[in-house]
């Protein structure tokens, strides 16, 4: 494979679609892309470049795009911001008129100097507008300057902008954070669900949690239950359907004679510590279908209120949800036929979900694909129903979603949206001193060229559907909102090139969506950031996150007290890739690298092993320090040994911190040593299958588990009697949306 460096027509091609011709390796060393790889990665955002002719044309075509001689479908400003317009789309002396999505109108003329910018007066209301100018029309969407905070979250629960709420000033919040398939509570089936979260919001609630971060809840693969990656979505814009309760709807009588049908005992995988993914998943599906039988044949042709419900939300999601459903179906047909899961191998006239045939199988299936339409109707009431408990039981914001980096390749998402997406190549990240190799993670995402030419719809639906059944959510590795490392699909990923995203554009529609949707915005912040990111998410009132491991003392020696932790971030002792409390002080994360092999020879000859676990009690002295001089721990008690970790003091310690936020995993609630992710790992580590070690209302009749969330209840408080406490960035009011 040649590794030479790109010609400069085709660097410049690269260059203006959006690549990155040379980066800066973990080492602060200059590497440039190589040639074969800018021009797949070309060739895969629909740039030819296979010869001098392609260049020129693609170049052109590009330049088409970018040179403004036409209004882009969309652009982005902020409440009160100018509005700078193309010149070359715009003639001076033009008329325009502003249709405000309120139903005002606002009438205006151009006198821009020619070959100058137009500009636009500043609009003063949030929302999707329309700018007409003759016989072109576009969208302006107008932003408020930041986002819906956890401030703004505290004052809308007690009141607003009132007397009210202004006598109750903000404390430091906190919140649990859990990974919903874990979860458990009897009559589960084996896998967590909708019901088990709305118990555990409740129980929250009732004992001071004002949030609940919860693992991603996409849509997965029916037909591939052995593909359960919560971060490897068949799509983001429809829901994990093997969380539904069966019996949430139809009632428990319903539901027994639905499972009585099933051939397997419902109560068989409940028990397990691992989820039995491959045997768990169809047994719930079989349950859901007979439901799904007795409904669609007593209850859809009388128009019973479930039924005309079930029709409404079809109407409103409209074709996009009759897409996943046709896809889902599609792909079940296909394996059922010895046929291939990935959705590119299948034959052609079904790759295209706009096909003459596939409209003919969608007919002659009607039944099936209606089964997958009512199968994400009961996940969107179950998980619904779940928000609807944390409010109502008082927290503040309820649900915080997870919003995955991109979507597994084979999915719905990218069948559904062929021209949205970026078909053959995988998200990934570039070698670094952690992994040498670099990282491709299967995933694919949207394109930013695609983004600029249909008006960021994908983008903005995929947003609305996170925000749709939260208070929040929490966007996975933001950092790909600036740019995204991109492999073409079966490379190396050594052999992959940063691609830049519109970054501003993003981060008002997030802003936009937010205060629309009034949920909060966390970034998941972690790693090699850019100097000024963490600057402009903090600008744009999105919280980053920081972790117990990773916060430091600025000269390297220890832990930093909680006082100096980040204002303006969520703070939270793990997280799903990390190891837990206990896990940490066990050295339980290095015993298993070392286990699947993940260790590298050391040069001095020492076992991997037992360096890192010599290093690892080093780090303890420190954390123990640390604790101590926060008064967590008391001055005289002697460091803990290795097995018993002090899981009591880590949780005071993270309460402790300033931040408006901060969560608990419920693994370290329960002071659990197994953490729930090894990244790196696939089979050799259960990932995303241990369920936690009680039913949910067990754990709230435990009193080491409540005693531990009374504790951190009280240090929350504590912090704000310390002044520990800070609102959100930017506590401004309320800016004017729709």
């Amino acid at each position: 494979m040649t590794t030479r460096r790109p010609n400069d027509r085709l660097a410049a091609l690269a260059t203006r679609a959006g690549f990155e011709v040379q980066w800066q390796d973990a080492h602060d060393d200059t590497q440039h892309v190589p040639e074969n790889t800018l021009a797949t990665l070309l060739e895969r955002m629909g740039l030819p470049c296979a010869n001098a002719t392609d260049i020129r044309h693609s170049a052109a075509a590009l330049e088409a795009e970018l040179s403004g001689r036409r209004l882009p479908p969309l652009m982005t400003a902020v409440i009160g911001g100018g509005i700078a317009l193309p010149a070359a789309a715009v003639k001076s002396g033009s008329h325009y008129r502003i249709e405000l999505e309120s139903g005002a109108i606002i009438d205006g003329r151009f006198t821009a100097p020619k070959g100058e910018e137009a500009l636009l007066a500043p609009i003063d209301e949030a929302g999707y507008h329309t700018l007409v100018i003759n016989d072109q029309r576009m969208t302006l969407a107008i932003a408020p300057p930041r986002c819906y905070t956890v401030a703004d979250a505290w004052r809308t629960l007690h009141g607003g902008e009132t007397d009210r709420a202004a006598s109750r000033p903000m404390p430091p919040l906190w919140g649990i954070a859990a990974q919903l398939y874990g979860l458990r509570r009897i009559g589960d089936g084996g896998i967590g669900d909708y019901t088990a979260l709305a118990q555990l919001a409740r129980h929250g609630a009732q004992r001071g949690a004002h949030a609940l971060a919860v693992s991603p809840t996409h849509a997965m693969f029916s037909a591939q239950p052995q593909r359960f990656s919560p971060y490897a979505p068949s799509s983001r814009l429809w829901l994990n359907v093997t969380h539904i309760d069966p019996a949430a709807l139809f009632g428990a009588e319903a539901f027994a004679s639905a499972a009585a049908q099933a051939g397997t005992a419902w109560s068989k995988y409940e028990d397990l510590s691992l989820i039995d993914w491959p045997n768990a998943t169809p047994l719930k599906l079989r349950v859901l279908r007979t439901l799904y039988e007795q409904f669609d044949a007593n209850e859809r042709p009388q128009h019973s209120p479930r039924a005309l419900e079930f029709h409404g939300f079809c109407e409103r999601a409209g074709r996009a949800l009759e897409d996943h459903a046709r896809f889902e179906a599609l792909q079940a047909a296909q394996l059922a036929q010895g046929g291939d899961g990935h959705w590119r191998n299948w034959p052609d006239a079904l790759r295209d979900p706009r096909s003459p045939e596939v409209e003919a199988f969608a007919a002659a299936h009607r039944h099936e694909v209606d089964f997958h339409l009512f199968l994400q109707w009961l996940a969107s009431r179950g998980l619904l129903h779940a928000q609807h408990t944390a409010r109502e039981a008082g927290m503040a914001i309820g649900l915080i979603a997870d919003l995955a980096v991109g979507c597994d390749s084979a999915g719905s998402h990218a069948w559904s949206y062929p021209d949205d997406m970026l078909q053959g190549v995988s998200v990934g990240a570039p070698p670094d001193l952690f992994n040498q190799a670099g990282q491709s993670w299967g995933l694919t995402t949207f394109s930013p060229r695609a983004m600029r030419t249909q008006g960021f719809v994908a983008f903005i639906d995929m947003l609305r559907a996170a925000f749709a059944h939260a208070g929040g959510i929490r966007i996975d590795h933001i950092l790909g909102l600036r740019r995204l490392w991109l492999v073409p699909e079966g490379e190396s990923a050594r052999n992959g090139a940063y691609l830049r995203y519109p970054l501003e554009d993003l981060l008002r529609l997030i802003a936009l969506e937010s205060w629309r949707h009034r949920a909060i915005v966390i970034g998941e912040d972690l790693g090699t950031v850019p100097p000024g990111f963490r600057e402009r998410l903090d600008e744009h009132g999105i919280e980053g996150i920081r972790v117990l491991w990773f916060e430091g003392a600025p000269d390297g020696r220890g832990f930093k007290a909680p006082a100096a932790w980040d204002r303006y971030a969520v703070g939270t002792t793990t997280t799903h890739d990390l190891p837990t409390v206990a896990g940490w002080w066990r050295g339980s994360d290095i015993i298993w690298r070392n286990r699947i092999g993940q260790t590298m020879a050391r040069a001095d000859g020492r076992d991997p092993e037992e360096a890192a676990l010599e290093a690892r009690a080093g780090e303890r002295a420190d954390l123990w320090r640390a604790f101590q001089q926060a008064g967590v721990a008391a001055r005289d008690v002697a460091q803990p040994d290795a097995d018993n970790a002090p899981v009591d003091e880590a949780l005071a310690f993270v309460a402790s911190t300033p931040g408006a936020l901060v969560t608990f995993p419920l693994e370290d609630l329960l002071a659990l040593a197994e953490q729930p992710n090894l990244p790196g790992s696939i089979d050799e580590h259960p990932n995303w299958r241990r369920r936690m070690s009680l039913a949910i209302d067990a754990m709230f009749d435990d009193p080491t588990f409540t005693d531990r969330l009374l504790a951190v209840d009280s240090a929350r408080r504590a912090a704000a009697a310390h002044g520990a406490a800070a609102p959100s960035s930017n506590t401004s009011a309320e800016p004017d949306t729709p």
